[in-house]
């Protein structure tokens, strides 16, 4: 009781200064507009031509199945760290800042840089993230790797130390599995942690400022 007591103290505290409402209201307000966007954007992209690219680890390595990995993965990293949160306001609006720059980095990236899909490509299910992405499996979603970037972003987010290695395990673990699935090229997935790590330092400076 004492400790839910102290969350409700920490949020309440938080919830007062209308610096952080403001803050707050207005990514929820922008990650509503982006997840309304998200299956127009892709379904429209799918439809474009892109540019077919030459991936030498790619044509060497063989594709495999990893969705069950991939899903089991990612939802477990997205539990634990919406479960820090409660514990920490400022975490959630760094996290929900960084995760709404991410979004729109690769609406502009991709958009920017049309590409087909790699050979050999195997569909990701995921029952709850392809909700959001419209009726079509979108393959043309590739520059920079949204699944590395989202686990990068919580790695970059989390505090505790066990957390942060998780995260990062985590991290890595996704990059080599949309790889060995040819939903990525390698360029989408070295790229996706150095691009998220300045959106992490942009969200850190909004939230901050």
């Amino acid at each position: 009781m004492s400790e839910q007591r102290a969350i409700v103290s920490v949020w309440r505290d938080n919830w007062q200064s209308s610096d952080y409402r403001k803050k707050c209201i207005t990514g929820l307000i922008l990650i509503s507009f982006i997840l309304l966007a998200l299956p127009f954007f892709y379904q429209a992209i799918e439809q474009r031509n892109g540019i077919d690219f030459n991936d030498y680890l790619l044509e060497w390595l063989p594709a495999y199945d990893l969705s069950l990995f991939i899903f089991i993965t990612i939802w477990s990293m997205t539990i634990l760290t919406f479960s820090r949160f409660k514990q920490d306001p400022n975490l959630f609006l760094t996290f929900l800042w960084g995760f709404i720059l991410i979004n729109l980095s690769r609406f502009v990236s991709i958009g920017l840089i049309p590409l087909d899909a790699p050979k050999d490509l195997i569909p990701i299910h995921d029952p709850i993230s392809n909700q959001f992405y419209g009726p079509k499996f979108i393959t043309k979603d590739l520059f920079f790797s949204g699944h590395t970037a989202a686990m990068f972003l919580m790695f970059l987010c989390l505090k505790k130390r066990t957390d942060k290695i998780l995260a990062l395990t985590a991290s890595i673990f996704i990059g080599i599995a949309v790889l060995l699935q040819h939903v990525h090229y390698t360029l989408d997935v070295i790229m996706a942690p150095l691009i998220t790590y300045f959106i992490w330092v942009g969200s850190k400076k909004i939230v901050e400022s």
